[in-house]
This record gives structure tokens, sequence and C-alpha cells, in this order.
């Protein structure tokens, strides 16, 4: 299964279950549906959870999920909910590999898509132009959309190619298993917040509170 739906630095608002839109729409919606149905995805099944570059934006916060008591910025909000997504295909992992159902976060990679009909062309332009900017002084090429066919290609190598045990309970980008890169400034790579296990089982707790269910650790229990 691979979980992609999304949206990318919406203006506030919320779900119509009351969730603020990017957590709600790109985290908990992904959580429950997916949870309701482990039973029907094969033992030796995999999930791949879409996530993005744009984790590398913030942590998760898991004592203010929906802005409530702090100002709303469209790309923390954002960076919040990918980190959420990296976090979710962990602990899930964890839950179910014993059963042979394994998951893994991917990133697509920057594709010109309808995820950024929210975004300021002029912000977009800018921020190519730092990253380009950055890469020509690292010796790197210069930034290029994927086209859809490449963007794909992760969710495909993740979810068919690469061994389970590779990419059980990992983040993949450019069909690979991205390093952990904590420097800001860096391009690619995950930070390690996305990937602590403890900040994971806290998510799941989250969001079984946040949905009303309560679901099992492995497949069928």
């Amino acid at each position: 299964m691979i979980a992609n739906a999304g949206v990318m630095a919406t203006p506030f608002g919320h779900t119509v279950d009351g969730f603020e839109t990017q957590f709600g729409t790109n985290h908990l919606g992904h959580f429950l549906l997916v949870n309701r149905i482990v039973p029907m995805i094969a033992r030796d099944g995999r999930l791949v959870v879409l996530a993005s570059a744009g984790h590398r934006f913030t942590d998760v916060d898991l004592d203010d999920p929906g802005f409530e008591r702090s100002p709303y910025a469209p790309f923390v909000a954002y960076g919040r909910s990918k980190t959420a997504n990296v976090l979710f295909a962990v602990e899930f992992d964890r839950r179910h590999r014993d059963v042979g159902l394994r998951a893994t976060a991917a990133h697509p990679g920057g594709i010109r898509t309808e995820l950024g009909r929210h975004t300021d062309p002029s912000a977009e332009a800018q921020l190519i132009r730092t990253i380009n900017e950055r890469n020509a002084a690292a010796g790197l090429a210069t930034f290029r959309y994927k086209t859809v066919a490449q963007g794909a290609a992760t969710s495909v190598w993740t979810a068919t190619v690469a061994s389970a045990d590779d990419v059980g309970g990992r983040y993949c980008e450019d069909c690979h298993v991205a390093a952990v890169v904590d420097d800001p400034e860096e391009r690619g790579g995950v930070q390690s917040y996305a990937l602590d296990p403890e900040r994971a089982e806290a998510l799941w707790t989250l969001s079984e509170t946040m949905v009303g269910e309560r679901f099992g650790d492995q497949a069928g229990a």
C-alpha cells in the first residue's frame, strides 16, 4: 500500500473532523485508514508512506499538533506533517515486522504537481535560487524538477524492488536509503528526530487519542 494523499502549505484551516488541515490530511488520514485495513494486507506486504524533504523544516509538536497555542505557519505545519509520516512508518514497521509486514517512508523529490497550488510563485523562485546558490558553492548540479515518472520511482523501488530488511523502518530518497544528516544546510538525507523510536511511539499514542481508536501491535492483533 502506498499512502500518497497530501496537501502542502495550505492556509490555516481544519478537516471535517476538526484537525488542522495538513496534519489531519497528511498524517491522521493515513494513520486511521492504514490501521483499519491492516488485516487485508498480505503478511509479506509493505506500506510506503510518502514523506518529503519538508520534514527537515521541523519536528512534530506532540503538545500542540493543531496550532492551538502557537502561531500558524504554512510550511511549519507541512514540515510537522511530513515528519509525522516518517515517524508513522518507523512505528508501524516496529509493530508489524515480526509477522513480515514492513513499512518505509519515501521522499519522491521535487515534482511539479498540484501539490504546490498554495505556494507563492515568487517565494518558490526565491527558494530555487537559494538552493542553486548552495549547490554551486558545493559543486553540485543545478536543481531540476523531476518528471512524474521519476518522482514515482522511489515509491516503486521501496514497494517492490528493495529488500524489506534494507528499507523497513527507514527513510528513502532517489531509490536508496537516505543517510542521517542533521545539518540544515545540507540537501538530502533524513533528520535524526524523524527516525527516533521514542518519538514514533509517542506520536502513535497521540494519534490513537486524536482519532479515538486503538490498534494492536501486530497485524490481526
